[in-house]
Parts: structure tokens; sequence; C-alpha cells
């Protein structure tokens, strides 16, 4: 009977102690100056239809100055702006105009990845798709032309190459190489 007592005891005890390691823990995580984030750029999207969302990004292009006109294709999450500039500006300027519309796009949600074009012809195409869309056209026939009118446009290549991570190694020649490693065991043995 002794025993049952002291077990109910130490049963009792390591159960209030638990306890109190739960709410000291509790009370640690509730005084720290910690946050955790999941989303450290929060950003409210409207449930807009794609035709919505083309026509607020043609206007926000449109905004930029010395853009006249624009269009914008969305399909899924491929977004393509054209623009109509003055067919009289040199190159760099163009450049900057389109630079200035991305720019303008990036400050919207459905935008920040969109493909920015000045050249009229990919303009024209553009507004081809979007007439299509808008008639009826099978998405899988726009998704095909739209990909031909990015491919003009877009460089090839591989776009999130990472950088080789020791790349003086490879720019010193090897009978160099040779020498380092030889003053590098020379001074290693007179310490």
């Amino acid at each position: 009977m002794k025993k049952l007592i002291i077990v109910a005891c130490f049963i009792f005890l390591a159960a209030c102690q638990q306890n109190n390691e739960e709410s000291l823990l509790r009370e640690r995580q509730s005084d720290s100056d910690l946050k955790y984030v999941t989303d450290s750029d929060p950003v409210e999207k409207e449930n807009l239809t794609t035709q919505q969302v083309a026509r607020r990004l043609a206007k926000t292009a449109v905004e930029v100055p010395d853009v006249h006109d624009a269009t914008a294709i969305v399909l899924g999450n491929y977004v393509a702006v054209g623009i109509d500039v003055d067919k009289d500006l040199d190159r760099s300027r163009v450049g900057v105009i389109k630079y200035s519309v991305a720019e303008a796009l990036k400050h919207d949600p459905y935008g920040k990845q969109a493909l920015v074009i000045a050249d009229a012809d990919g303009v024209e195409r553009l507004r081809g798709v979007g007439q299509k869309i808008s008639e009826g056209h099978p998405i899988e026939a726009m998704t095909d032309e739209l990909s031909q009118i990015v491919a003009r446009y877009m460089p090839e290549g591989p776009i999130n190459e990472r950088p080789q991570t020791n790349t003086n190694q490879e720019s010193i020649p090897s009978e160099d190489h040779k020498q380092l490693d030889q003053i590098e065991k020379e001074q290693s043995k007179e310490r």
C-alpha cells in the first residue's frame, strides 16, 4: 500500500511538472520578439477574369508617357503586353519606354512578370490573338500562337543558371597552380 501511494504521488508530481513546462514554453513564445512570417509581400488579388486583367494591364501601360495604345493578353500565368509608340522614335528611346511600362506593370499583382512588346508586327499579332479569344476560338490554338509571339522576343538560353562557385581556380594556369600548391606546403611545414 505504501508503494502504491508513493507511485501515485510520483505520477502526480510528474504530471504537474510537465504542465508547468508547457505553460513556461507558452509564456516564452508569447514574450518572444520574433515574428514568424509566411509571406513577406502579401498581395491581395482580386478575382478578375482574364479579359478584365488584360484591360487593366493595357490601361496601366497607356498611362506611361509616349505610349499611344496598348493591348494585353493573359493566358494562365502568362502575360504579354504590346505597346504602340511613335514610329519615329529611336531604338534606345523605345527601350526606355518599354522599361517604364514594365516597371509600371510590376506594381500590379497580375503584371509582375509581363512581357512588353513594342514591335509593330508583334503588337498586331497580339491584337489578333486577343480578337480571336474574344470571339471564342479554342484556347489551345491561342496558346500556340502566343508561345510563337513570345518565343520571338524572349532571349534563348537558361534563365536561372547559377554561376560557378569557384571561378578563380580555373583562371590560374596549371603551372602557377602547382607553384602555389608548393608554396602552401612549404608554409605549412614552417608552422
